[in-house]
Formats: structure tokens, C-alpha cells, sequence
């Protein structure tokens, strides 16, 4: 079942990229190029996910260690 999502997706792809750069080809390359499209940009997207979750990891601790200190000197009478 996935293999033939795959090549659906793939040929829609393909065809949409193909018209998009005009380029003329036949079926089977036009299914090739956008099942080869949706496995590159999948890598992509998989990489930039986790260099994101780590860059949001690190932004959301520096902030939630910047609310701590805040609630320390506030509660502590610390200025």
C-alpha cells in the first residue's frame, strides 16, 4: 500500500516540479524524479528537524532558567 502512495506522490510531484523547471520527459523518469525528490527532501526535513529541536531545546532552557532566576530574586527578596 505505501509503495503505491509512494509512486502516486511521486508521479504528482514529479509532474508538478517537471512543468514548474519546464522540462519534458517521459512517465517513468517524471515518477523518478519526484519519488527521488520526496526521499531527498525527507532526509532534508528529518535533519533540519533535529538541528531545530535541539536549537528550540536550547533557546526554551536558557529561557526557562532566565523565568527561575526571575522567580528566585522575586521571592527570595534578593535584588
Amino acid at each position: 500500500m505505501s509503495i503505491i502512495f509512494l509512486i502516486i506522490v511521486g508521479a504528482a510531484a514529479g509532474f508538478l516540479a517537471t512543468r514548474i523547471m519546464d522540462v519534458r520527459t517521459d512517465v517513468p523518469t517524471t515518477i523518478a524524479i519526484g519519488v527521488g525528490g520526496a526521499l531527498i527532501s525527507g532526509l532534508l526535513m528529518r535533519a533540519l528537524m533535529m538541528v531545530g529541536s535541539i536549537a528550540f531545546g536550547a533557546i526554551g532552557a536558557v529561557l526557562g532558567a532566565i523565568l527561575l532566576i526571575w522567580l528566585w530574586q522575586k521571592y527570595s527578596g534578593r535584588s
